[in-house]
């Protein structure tokens, strides 16, 4: 496991803060906490434009514990380079390293004119989503909206959602491996913007 050096904003983060930091790190070695919650959310009318399709195929391999990576990733540069463009195209939102996952990945922060309508459920500063090296992106999402992500095959739950201190609708998305998979990703960034802002943004704004 690479080591590296965190930054202030870490040294200073609250327990619960920390314990996201380690679910996605895998700097503790418990890594016993099966995904047992949440596969279920309540029904949607099928003519919902926001309902997610299901994923074709089977589901991605992943560690199912922490660190929580995706292991078969299967990253297409130009699908890669367009789902950076467009998640740094969300308003307010700011490139930065990630305060919460493995060196490399890239953290979608909050800049502070952008005001949080739901600041309790961040695990450190203004960091809503981060994006992994291969791809793969970890998102803060409603609860519901996530446990869609996971019965659709977008992606999964994070393996610790059911411990206290850590919020419920964490979830990894699959890393998109066509420009049609992308909008779905791009879909979901934009939900959790929403959710953590307050905004009403629509994929279409997101160009």
């Amino acid at each position: 496991m690479p080591q590296y050096n965190m930054p202030a904003v870490v040294r200073c983060l609250p327990i619960a803060a920390l314990l996201a930091l380690v679910a996605c790190s895998g700097s503790e070695a418990s890594t016993d906490t099966a995904l047992t919650t949440v596969t279920t959310a309540a029904p949607v009318s099928p003519e919902d434009a926001s309902v997610l399709p299901e994923r074709e195929g089977a589901r991605r391999e992943t560690t199912g514990s922490v660190p929580h990576i995706q292991l078969d990733a299967e990253l297409v540069p130009t699908v890669d380079a367009e789902l950076r463009r467009r998640a740094y195209l969300l308003p307010g939102v700011e490139n930065r390293e990630s305060v919460l996952s493995l060196p490399g990945a890239r953290g979608l922060w909050l800049s502070d004119q952008i005001e949080l309508a739901r600041p309790d459920v961040l695990a450190a500063g203004r960091e809503f989503a981060h994006i992994h090296p291969d791809g793969s992106l970890h998102v803060w999402l409603p609860v519901d909206r996530a446990a869609e992500v996971h019965r659709t095959k977008w992606g999964e739950l994070h393996p610790w959602v059911d411990r206290d201190g850590f919020w419920e609708g964490v979830v990894m998305i699959y890393t998109p491996e066509t420009l049609a998979e992308l909008e779905i990703t791009i879909r979901l960034l934009i939900d959790s913007h929403n959710f953590v802002t307050g905004a009403n943004l629509d994929s279409d704004e997101i160009p």
